[in-house]
């Protein structure tokens, strides 16, 4: 057999025998494939940036015709994606990290010399591999054991939205350069810098609805979006008070939107069959997982908030107390900011003087959300408050919520002179106002 052909074939069915034998001698667990589809949904982006960085410093170079994607062959491309990501986690969960590193790091340094003519290894390639360890295997192997140990949820929600991110926004539109022989990228050269400004931010406002329901997940659900690692309790609350498919439809109007940008009508076609997927086999297969796992709750709340068509005002579960909102009474600019939120008749939140919380005294806005969840405080208060009154707010309030910007508006507003302050407690038989409004 022909020594090249024989490489191709290796680099693609050697992972793949590996795997099955693995899952064959032990089947994996639930959890285990769970954090295999995570670790190979990292791996898939960040060994096509991989490739382009080595496009540029050329710690390497393929040598081969057809079935390429950014010069890397598609079957070496799939076979190291497989490997790195299904075998440490089968064969290797319990190693030290640092163990699978130098496992993976010696298997790489003997075949890769024996890969040759189909990879031709340059004086740097050493460099390339050390990259390799660092952006793609370390990632996705800490993203595994996270997942697969319920543990880090945080950064478990994080990684989800990056590999997410990419493989919606980077791998997608290349496969379909690669397959089409598309133009690419080149179309956004041609955009004077003020017009690619303005759409590279719409697209940015059209995934600020999936994001947070990523986030939404992690901090109120206890888990992630994943069918194999979801959330423990019935989301509810945020954009889900609203509409029921909040990260379907922020994939399908990014993909669409992208498509738009590039002037690609297959780009766009992505988005298009993405909604008919939502519409139809996912619709069917959460509707069913959904009714297993909560029952009559989850009845309610379908029959409440639809999968795809927003309401305007948010829906609030009977079965649970409506949410607080503790703002100063005795501060002057704060208790316009709680007759703000009171005239506006808020669903499912109550408006109560921060002087009457149960049990401490508080030094910024208080957020309770009455469902056993952890209190959130100052410039995320303020946004969960605006959560509770319409879809506008919502999805501003959404945006303010995010990792990076609710610090940052914190920081802002601190500096402004709106820092925390002590509000005492005082007793509940204090003539001080009582809740100025109950959910409807």
């Amino acid at each position: 057999m022909d020594r090249v052909i024989l490489i191709h074939a290796a680099s693609l069915y050697v992972p793949i025998m590996v795997v099955a034998l693995a899952c064959l001698h032990r089947p994996p667990q639930r959890r285990q494939v769970a954090a295999i589809l995570v670790a190979f949904t990292w791996m898939l982006p960040s060994l096509l940036v991989l490739q382009i960085i080595n496009l540029y410093f050329e710690f390497w170079k393929f040598h081969a015709v057809g079935g390429l994607i950014r010069g890397l062959p598609v079957d070496s491309y799939l076979g190291w994606a497989l490997a790195w990501a299904a075998i440490p986690t089968l064969l290797m969960r319990r190693w030290p990290l640092w163990l699978v590193v130098a496992f993976m790091s010696a298997l790489d340094l003997l075949a890769m010399p024996l890969c040759t003519p189909v990879v031709e290894l340059s004086s740097r390639w050493l460099v390339g591999e050390v990259l390799a360890l660092l952006l793609v295997l370390v990632p996705a192997q800490l993203f595994a054991r996270w997942t697969n140990d319920d543990a880090h949820l945080a950064g478990r929600a994080v990684m989800h939205v990056l590999s997410s991110g990419m493989l919606i926004l980077f791998v997608v539109p290349e496969s379909i350069f690669a397959l089409l022989h598309r133009g690419g990228w080149s179309g956004l050269q041609r955009l004077p810098l003020g017009v690619f400004s303005l759409e590279l931010q719409a697209l940015g406002l059209l995934g600020v609805m999936g994001v947070s329901a990523v986030q939404e997940f992690a901090v109120r659900g206890r888990g992630t979006p994943i069918p194999l690692d979801p959330p423990k309790g019935l989301v509810t609350t945020g954009m889900y008070a609203y509409v029921a498919n909040p990260m379907q439809i922020s994939c399908t109007l990014v993909m669409t939107a992208l498509g738009i940008i590039l002037r690609d009508s297959w780009i766009m076609a992505v988005g298009g069959l993405s909604l008919i997927y939502g519409l139809g086999f996912a619709h069917w297969d959460k509707a069913e997982d959904m009714q297993a796992h909560f029952g009559t709750r989850w009845e309610q709340y379908r029959q409440q908030v639809r999968p795809w068509w927003p309401r305007w005002r948010p829906w609030h579960d009977p079965s649970l107390p409506p949410a607080r909102l503790y703002i100063a009474e005795t501060c002057g600019p704060c208790s316009e900011v709680r007759r703000w939120f009171a005239a506006r008749n808020p669903t499912g939140l109550e408006i109560v003087a921060a002087e009457l919380h149960p049990s401490q005294d508080l030094r910024r806005i208080t957020y309770d959300p009455g469902d056993g969840a952890l209190e959130e405080h100052g410039i995320a208060a303020l946004a969960r408050g605006l959560e509770h009154l319409h879809l506008g707010w919502a999805y501003l309030a959404a945006l303010i919520r995010l990792p990076i910007i609710c610090p940052a508006l914190q920081l802002l507003a601190d500096a402004s002179g709106l820092g925390p302050r002590t509000i005492r407690r005082q007793s509940q038989e204090c003539e001080l106002p009582q809740p100025l409004e109950v959910s409807k």
